[in-house]
C-alpha cells in the first residue's frame, strides 16, 4: 500500500472527488511561534532551519485535481496591519501559538480575537495550533484554550491541537481534523 499520505496531501487524498477544485488556508500567529516549521512540516520538506518570514511564504499542493494554497503570513508586528489583506475567501485559518511563550498569551490572543471579527473570516473554521509542545516550559493546550477564550467563538467550528511542529507529534490530528471541516462543509 506504502506510505499513508501525510500533512496537506491527507487533506486531499480525503476530498478526492469533490467539486471545489480549490481551497485556501490562511496560517497565522505571531512571529516565532512556528508557522513556517509547520508549513514544512506539512508539506513534508526538511525543517531544520528556518529564517523568520519577511513577508509571506505560499505552499501549494496539488493533487487528484484538487489545489490547496497555504499562505504563510510573517507575525512581526509591523507585518501584522497586513493580515487583513489575506484573508479574502479564506476557507480554513489555522493559527499557531508558541505554548512555551507564556509572556506573549495575551498579545496573541488579542490578535487571533480582532481576526475573528474580520468579515471575511465570518463563520470561517479555526484551528489553533498548539505549537511548541516538546518543550518543559508549554502550556497545555488546555490552559491555552481557556486564556484565548475559544468557548466564547459561537459562530464558527474551532479545534485546538496541541503539536510539536519540530516532531511532527500533533500536527496530523490537526490535519484529518481540517478534512473532517472542509467535508462538512460541502454537504
Amino acid at each position: 500500500m506504502g506510505d499513508v499520505q501525510k500533512g496537506l496531501l491527507s487533506v486531499i487524498q480525503k476530498l478526492k472527488g469533490s467539486p471545489e477544485q480549490e481551497l485556501r488556508i490562511v496560517l497565522l500567529g505571531l512571529d516565532n511561534a512556528g508557522k513556517t516549521t509547520l508549513l514544512k512540516r506539512l508539506a513534508s520538506e526538511e525543517v531544520s532551519t528556518i529564517t523568520p518570514t519577511q513577508g509571506f511564504n505560499i505552499k501549494s499542493v496539488q493533487s487528484h485535481g484538487l489545489k490547496l494554497n497555504v499562505w504563510d503570513i510573517g507575525g512581526q508586528r509591523s507585518i501584522r496591519p497586513y493580515w487583513k489583506k489575506y484573508l479574502g475567501s479564506t476557507d480554513l485559518l489555522i493559527y499557531v501559538i508558541d505554548s512555551a511563550d507564556q509572556k506573549r498569551f495575551e498579545e496573541t490572543g488579542q490578535e487571533l480575537a480582532e481576526l475573528t471579527e474580520d468579515e471575511s473570516l465570518t463563520g470561517v473554521p479555526l484551528l489553533v495550533f498548539a505549537n511548541k509542545q516538546d518543550l518543559v516550559t508549554a502550556a497545555p493546550a488546555a490552559e491555552i484554550a481557556e486564556g484565548l477564550s475559544l468557548h466564547t467563538y459561537r459562530d464558527r467550528e474551532w479545534q485546538i491541537q496541541a503539536c510539536s511542529a519540530l516532531s511532527g507529534e500533533g500536527v496530523q490530528d490537526g490535519m484529518n481534523w481540517i478534512s473532517s471541516q472542509i467535508m462538512n462543509r460541502k454537504k
